[in-house]
């Protein structure tokens, strides 16, 4: 970096200071110069999609498996208003993206009226505020070094997007420097715990860790995203008791380990989870988070006299609050304590019935059996879980070591899978497994044929049963579910890739290993009943709209 430089090729040096290697993205006209100086960097991957939509999830997935920054270019109005819903998604997620966007320049400005303009000018910019941790609409060039540290800042601070607009006639513009960024090294300083706090916090902890007969750990997400999971996987062996994780930190805790005991999902949790954690005298919630998917639509079931809630900067215990004590630090300090061990047996609990024969016709519940079974003979797989059935189905499936589960579990938008998937292939140089409905495939499954010039091979699960399968059992007009029959594994083929179809649970064995040898992305069309669905999608459906059938 120099004391003066043109604001493109500045922001160029920066980002790739701060670790950046991939952009993801789709040029426009009025974010053109920007987009051409990402280009011009041979260390800058740009990675496009056919709609923004697929490149903001592409980034997401990039951003939530390595946990680095994830970047993403756009134009202004008709593709930034495209992007809000994938950005939306991430922050409520808590997933680090930067959002890049493009601009009319002053003389378009001075018109009254610029193309993709809705409201204001300024409208995209005030939508991206409502949206992210931070955002600057970067008009002056004596503050445009500074509002784009101060961005990405809080971007990794928060663990949430940002967002900067830079109008296409201040890409050239030369701007200061200040001496701070010049000799700043790319990283920045995390959050940090008051000590006091934090060892009051631990002692309190540990005096009701040590009166307790039969605790047990339900750990959150933000475990994960403040990448604490060794800490909890010491904290679990150290005190040898049942380890429960919420829907959308699902993984964050190794599945095939002696203590995980499943998934905890409220009222919609297997029966023998729900008894253990109403019979547990403390309960360790560690980066949990309070939404209607992680207490399965209902109120939290953990009493607070009998609970020690640590989540972001504060740590709850009973009706005592910690404030400054950082979540990742907390549950490192408690694992250098001496700790009392409790010995309990664990046996894993899921919701699944025992399969049909092989060749019976294919159910949900065997095609997690199958996909469970084919993940154990081939370990080392990412796998997605879509929105819609499969984001419950998926609580059923197990990732062994050293592949890990995704979904989003919380924010829950449809269309996420395939494009995140390719953006995780793309970080972390692992296969993906994505497990989609046909109606969710149908929004961005077809992105899928930009894998093989990204040079990633997903193997796309599409579980066809003709419609809107998850909203069948409260739906009396079944018509409004239905979708149009793409033939998936013949559309497989035509976008460059392998498709294969499977009827039976034999079919599906057969057709997985096959796509495992493909060296391409595969699409493996799954034929299953239309009235068909996973355990716990069908309670919850049911359950959330008071037990009506049909309504």
């Amino acid at each position: 970096m120099h004391a003066e430089m043109v604001l493109g090729d500045f922001l160029v040096a920066y980002l790739k200071r701060a670790g950046v290697t991939h952009i993801f993205g789709l040029p426009g006209d009025l974010v053109l110069r920007l987009f051409y100086k990402f280009g011009l960097d041979r260390d800058l991957r740009i990675l496009t999609c056919s709609h923004e939509p697929s490149v903001g999830f592409a980034a997401d997935g990039y951003a939530r498996s390595t946990r680095r920054l994830g970047v993403v270019c756009v134009t202004y109005g008709a593709g930034g208003h495209n992007i809000v819903n994938p950005i939306a998604g991430a922050y409520a997620e808590q997933i680090p993206l930067l959002l890049v966007s493009g601009g009319p320049g002053d003389a378009e400005r001075a018109i009254g009226g610029i193309h993709h303009q809705a409201k204001y000018v300024e409208g995209q910019y005030r939508i991206f505020s409502e949206v992210t941790c931070a955002a600057h609409l970067v008009h002056d060039p004596r503050l445009a070094a500074e509002q784009i540290h101060e961005v990405v800042h809080t971007v990794l601070s928060e663990s949430r997007p940002g967002y900067l607009e830079i109008h296409r006639d201040m890409v050239d513009v030369r701007i200061p420097v200040p001496e701070s960024i010049r000799t700043w090294t790319g990283s920045f300083r995390r959050p940090t715990s008051n000590r006091r706090k934090l060892r009051e916090a631990v002692s309190d902890t540990l005096a009701r860790l040590q009166r307790a007969k039969a605790p047990v750990i339900l750990a959150g997400v933000e475990l994960y995203r403040q990448q604490a999971e060794r800490d909890l996987l010491q904290l679990a062996e150290r005190l040898r008791v049942p380890v429960l994780t919420t829907m959308l930190a699902k993984g964050v805790f190794p599945m095939d380990h002696p203590l995980h005991m499943g998934i905890h999902i409220g009222p919609f949790s297997n029966p023998k989870i729900a008894a253990r954690v109403r019979r547990a005298d403390l309960t360790l919630a560690l980066g949990t988070q309070h939404t209607d998917m992680n207490l399965g639509g209902a109120r939290s079931e953990l009493p607070p006299e009998r609970t020690v809630w640590a989540s972001g900067q504060r740590v709850t215990i009973s009706h005592h609050q910690y404030t400054e004590v950082v979540l990742r630090d907390f549950v490192r300090a408690l694992v250098k304590r001496r700790l009392p061990r409790f010995g309990e047996r664990v046996r894993h609990h899921d919701n699944l019935k025992r399969p049909a024969p092989a060749g019976a016709p294919l159910s949900v519940n065997d095609l997690l059996h199958e996909l469970n079974a084919f993940l154990a003979r081939h370990p080392g797989h990412h796998v997605f879980a879509e929105s819609g059935d499969m984001l419950f189905g998926g609580l059923e499936i197990q990732v062994p070591h050293p592949g890990r589960y995704f979904a989003q579990g919380y924010y829950a938008s449809m269309g996420f899978g395939v494009p995140a998937a390719m953006g995780t292939e793309i970080g972390t140089r692992r296969r993906c497994m994505v497990v989609a409905g046909d109606g969710a495939f149908q929004m961005t499954g077809p992105e899928i044929s930009h894998a093989p010039r990204w040079g990633v091979a997903p193997i796309v699960i599409v579980v066809n049963n003709g419609g809107w399968g998850i909203f069948r059992p409260v739906t009396s007009k079944q018509s409004l579910l239905d979708i149009p029959p793409w033939p998936y594994a013949k559309l497989a083929e035509a976008w460059g890739g392998t498709g294969l179809e499977a009827r039976t649970r034999g079919e599906l064995r057969r057709a997985l290993d096959a796509a495992e040898r493909t060296a391409g992305f595969v699409v493996v069309e799954c034929h299953v009943p239309p009235d068909d669905r996973s355990p716990i999608s069908e309670r919850y459906i049911v359950k959330s709209t008071g037990g009506r059938r049909g309504a």
